[in-house]
């Protein structure tokens, strides 16, 4: 497995970003999906990566930049013929050395409270984040569960 920095032009990347915003959609409360589409990921504000096997996607996450000191967990998203391969895992790992080398202090992320969320939350915990009070421009809310990390 090779991780990249993407810049969102392959058509598979937009493949998978539309079946993750419609797993969301289908899970949440529209008023609770906080997943970005290709052009809010496309922001300066946000870094993108990608996992592939040969050409073959496997996964994508991004981190999107709060404040100089703190990131935002973003599109964290497995294909399904990868699932359990441990890519999502290296992903995270990826990222969250990247915001060490930028100089963050933490990266936070929202997440569902469904069911369906349930590898999501367990992942970040294995991965040492905590659950926190929303942050950000993120409010309560019952669909939502908002997780930190210091670094």
């Amino acid at each position: 497995m090779r991780i990249e920095v993407d810049d969102l032009t392959r058509p598979a990347i937009g493949a998978l970003l539309a079946e993750h915003l419609a797993d969301m959609h289908a899970t949440s409360p529209a008023e609770s999906v906080h997943a970005l589409d290709l052009s809010g990921l496309s922001g300066s504000d946000v870094s993108v990566w990608t996992a592939w096997d040969a050409n073959s996607l496997w996964g994508i996450a991004a981190l999107k930049e709060l404040s100089p000191e703190h990131g935002e967990l973003k599109s964290m998203r497995t294909s399904a013929a990868a699932r359990g391969r441990g890519v999502a895992s290296n992903l995270l790992v990826h990222v969250l050395d990247d915001a060490r080398r930028r100089g963050y202090g933490r990266v936070s992320l929202e997440t569902g409270t469904q069911d369906y969320f349930a590898a999501a939350r367990r992942l970040y915990v294995r991965h040492g984040f905590v659950e926190c009070p929303p942050f950000g421009d993120y409010v309560l809310d019952p669909s939502s569960t908002f997780y930190t990390l210091s670094l």
